[in-house]
């Protein structure tokens, strides 16, 4: 039975070099020997992640690691190499005997050098760090000249840093931020699935400004020299790909509000965009928007979600980002750590935007923006209610009607809205939301209010015609979650390759 099988895988390689017609080369097919016939063995040695091997204890065994070289050091007799592969913040110390390899491979491995090595993994002596590899073999991916790799053994600055947003991700701080961005994408989804909500993928180019505020990137296929023109000069986008005006999105909100009206719990995870020609630290030309939409929730039922949402996600980090947030408190926020326990700890407090107003009128602090009852609130102000005052976060509701979206419920005195803000410390506004207008009357009236064209958004009129009910949602930017997660003061530090006013690089 046994040369039976192995006669057959042997017909089997001869057919290949019939139909190949070339030369039988043994070890070109190997491996199948390898996986078919037991008279013919090869261990296979399975990478393992440096982040395992950190926290293993199983010393003495053989291991495989790939990465990229951070630092090397050593004498005439030993290198010491410090290996990354991104899995985590901390490098594995790689132990080679220098009597034990080439020269010339030696001399490679330089920082920023790719390479594979197979070895022990022992105790290290070394203060500092648990484990080492004694290296047997190491083989190089990649070489890097040290004469031209940006990064090299110093303090960079982000400015710096984000001139080369391609190699970026190599730093101890890129590496986590980009690893906590991750823990918190899982976590939003996990928890939006664990308490039964549909991610509903909505449209990335519209026809219509969900917010009605901002500038929008249009999406054209027109000659920008010589576009089709109407009789009175404007142009005609009737010729255009879609046959009207469409822009990338700014918000996925209206869309969701249709899934949540059949599918009850929904919520989108998508790209958003904004061309405001506005370069701060908090501004971003493309950024990413988590928007749960819910059927049946009223504007109480919405920032109790919201709050145990932002908790939970906090909850998560702190769990499970531990070593990249030791280091981004050690080395840039040293209250970071602190301040997000902070909100996990203490309930939020909600109070309506008529009290919020009393109490910054009140309390003798000069302000760059004058506040008074029908303002928007700006950072200065949302920061001041956060940290001076009440010293946990903040739920802010009944927003006057001037200052929001058509889109949000009356209250009964006709002047405010059931609209809510979560505002976090350093941040300032951290989620926006509000209860939706059901009622197709006054959902109408104010459409005309601010001169909305029905024709625009009949389809969500229509929802309100069939079927209507309560619905409540929010929006929370993931660029200022990230901002406030990992204690970064410039948004455009959150994001893998920012695109900001003049700058679309990477």
């Amino acid at each position: 039975m046994f040369f039976g099988f192995t006669f057959r895988i042997s017909d089997r390689l001869n057919s290949i070099v019939k139909v190949t017609k070339k030369p039988f080369v043994r070890d070109r097919y190997f491996p199948y020997f390898c996986a078919f016939n037991n008279d013919v063995h090869m261990e296979k040695t399975q990478q393992s992640k440096i982040r395992d091997l950190l926290r293993s204890k199983e010393t003495g065994k053989e291991c495989l690691v790939r990465g990229w070289v951070r630092t090397k050091r050593g004498n005439k007799n030993i290198n010491f190499i410090a290996l990354n592969d991104g899995s985590v913040i901390h490098t594995i110390q790689i132990v080679a005997e220098v009597a034990r390899f080439n020269e010339e491979l030696l001399k490679q491995i330089t920082t920023g050098a790719c390479i594979e090595v197979m070895g022990t993994l022992v105790d290290s002596p070394a203060s500092g760090q648990p484990v080492e590899i004694q290296a047997k073999e190491i083989k190089i991916f990649g070489t890097s000249d040290p004469e031209t790799y940006p990064l090299q053994k110093k303090g960079h600055s982000l400015e710096f840093l984000r001139e080369i947003a391609h190699l970026r991700p190599r730093t101890n701080t890129f590496g986590a931020i980009l690893r906590i961005r991750h823990a918190m994408s899982f976590a939003i989804h996990k928890y939006f699935n664990d308490h039964g909500f549909y991610c509903l993928h909505t449209p990335i180019i519209t026809g219509s400004d969900a917010e009605g505020a901002g500038e929008l990137f249009r999406v054209s296929i027109l000659d920008p020299k010589n576009p089709p023109l109407k009789p009175d000069g404007s142009v005609d986008f009737g010729e255009d790909f879609f046959g009207k005006e469409t822009k990338l999105t700014v918000s996925g909100q209206l869309q969701a509000e249709l899934g949540a009206l059949a599918l009850s719990l929904v919520y989108t995870f998508g790209p958003t965009f904004r061309a405001e020609n506005s370069n701060t630290p908090r501004h971003l030309a493309e950024f990413w928007m988590i928007e749960p939409e819910m059927a049946f929730y009223d504007i109480v039922d919405n920032m109790d979600l919201a709050e145990d949402f932002l908790k939970y996600l906090i909850r998560y980090a702190l769990e499970n980002c531990m070593d990249d947030l030791e280091f981004l408190n050690n080395m840039y926020d040293n209250a970071l750590i602190e301040r997000l326990k902070v909100i996990t700890e203490n309930e939020f407090v909600r109070l309506s935007y008529t009290e919020a107003v009393e109490i910054l009128k009140a309390s003798g602090q000069k302000w760059e923006f004058p506040v008074d009852w029908g303002t928007d609130l700006q950072a200065e102000h949302e920061r001041y209610l956060v940290e001076k005052h009440f010293h946990k976060p903040v739920i802010l509701t009944d927003y006057p009607k001037e200052i929001k979206a058509f889109y949000m419920k009356m209250n009964e005195d006709n002047k405010t809205v059931r609209a809510m803000d979560v505002l976090f410390p350093k941040i300032g506004e951290i989620i926006g939301g509000s209860q939706r207008e059901e009622n197709l009357e006054r959902l109408t009236n104010r459409i005309h209010e601010l001169n909305i064209p029905e024709k625009d958004i009949w389809w969500y009129l229509d929802t309100r015609k069939f079927g209507t009910a309560p619905h409540s949602g929010f929006g929370l930017g993931f660029e200022r979650l990230i901002l406030f997660m990992t204690g970064m003061s410039n948004i455009r530090d959150v994001i893998p390759f920012p695109r900001t006013p003049k700058n679309a690089e990477f």
